[in-house]
């Protein structure tokens, strides 16, 4: 009798290995997952200092926005020293707007324009001074605001402060917006850079015109006599006019006055 022999079966190791490629994927994705994590959150960080500095460079624009009038004034001057009147923003008196053009022999002989706008004196530095030619076009810098009660000054600022030579008041008077606007007006002529009025002084009188040029600095202005019953390309007021307003002094004169300030930068 033959013998049978039991064949030994043996079981798929099928499950087993599932289970440890199961067991051997599950670490994988958490290795995946943490390096995706930790991948993204530098990038979050990035993203949050991109926010970050985008605030701070937003709060430095509002804050330049927001300077105070007459900051830079302030800054370059010592009152402690000078005599010169503090840069502050006097209420509101009435309608009328005032302005003065001094003459000033620095470094180098020009003309101060100043426009009292929103409780300051906006100002520009005109090398050749203002020019009754409508075809003439001066270059006018503007400069820091400047204090309403600084329109009074006249004398002598040492040589080496700030500003320093002889001050002579050239001129003085109220002036209007050209198309009689009044303040708003004049406003938006300034911030859009085209900024047309209506003089009435002792000696620049009638409709002129500051525009500004198309510069990186946005300093740069050109100062231009409007065609109107007063233009006269044949008088020039800044050779024919040569004493105070004020005091018909010459600059020589001023120079030899008393009346002196000192001033730090």
């Amino acid at each position: 009798m033959a013998t049978t022999r039991k064949r030994t079966v043996k079981r798929p190791v099928t499950k087993k290995r599932s289970a440890k490629t199961t067991s051997a994927r599950k670490p994988s994705v958490k290795k995946a997952a943490t390096k995706k994590a930790s991948a993204r959150r530098p990038a979050a960080k990035k993203s949050s200092a991109k926010k970050s500095s985008a605030k701070k460079s937003t709060t430095r624009t509002t804050s330049s926005r927001a300077t105070k009038p007459l900051a830079e004034y302030n800054r370059k001057r010592d009152f402690t020293r000078t005599k010169e009147p503090a840069g502050t923003v006097p209420k509101a008196k009435g309608s009328t707007l005032h302005f003065v053009v001094q003459k000033h022999a620095a470094s180098r002989l020009h003309f101060d324009f100043r426009l009292e706008l929103d409780g300051v004196m906006k100002s520009w530095a005109v090398p050749k001074g203002p020019s009754y030619d409508p075809k003439v076009r001066r270059l006018a810098m503007e400069v820091e605001d400047h204090p309403i009660s600084y329109n009074t000054f006249e004398g002598t600022i040492p040589a080496g402060e700030y500003g320093g030579g002889t001050v002579m008041l050239w001129d003085r008077g109220t002036y209007e917006a050209e198309d009689g606007g009044g303040p708003a007006s004049l406003r938006r002529g300034y911030e859009k850079g085209d900024l047309k009025f209506v003089m009435h002084g002792t000696r620049l009188k009638g409709a002129w015109v500051l525009v500004r040029m198309n510069r990186p600095t946005g300093k740069e202005w050109l100062l231009i006599k409007h065609r109107d019953d007063t233009a006269d390309p044949d008088y020039d007021v800044t050779a024919d006019e040569t004493t105070s307003v004020v005091t018909d002094r010459t600059m020589e004169q001023i120079a030899d006055g008393t009346r002196v300030w000192h001033s730090n930068r």
